[in-house]
């Protein structure tokens, strides 16, 4: 699943997007599960009830992991998946508004402070 994620790395941001033409973070997380058969939710918050809690210290490969981009707010509305998880170190990929899907890192200071929770799904 995360390999299949990956191969939509470099692909444009669009909203409500879920092919190579364009994607959204949700669709990503959508899109990647169904080719594993396995259908979530199409949303960001739909997801961000999906699955088990879990502790950031806890969080692997496949697990997604959700962030509250708006200044002032803790609501969540960005996902993307754990590609890497060791301790003291996580990336993820997900579609950013600005350069599409990509791979980034939870130490980044923009992605640690917009950090709100992890879930693991499988």
């Amino acid at each position: 699943m995360i390999d299949y994620a990956k191969t939509f790395e470099g692909v444009k941001y669009k909203y409500g997007g879920t092919t190579k033409k364009g994607m959204d973070c949700s669709g990503l997380i959508y899109t990647s599960f169904k080719k594993e058969a396995i259908t979530l939710p199409r949303t960001t918050h739909g997801l961000s009830t999906t699955g088990d809690w879990i502790d950031l210290k806890e969080v692997q490969e496949g697990d997604l992991i959700f962030f509250a981009t708006k200044k002032n707010s803790r609501k969540v509305n960005h996902v993307g998946i754990v590609t890497t998880s060791r301790i003291g170190y996580v990336e993820f990929i997900h579609a950013s508004t600005s350069r599409g899907v990509m791979i980034s890192n939870l130490a980044e200071r923009y992605w640690y402070l917009a950090y709100v929770q992890a879930r693991r799904i499988l």
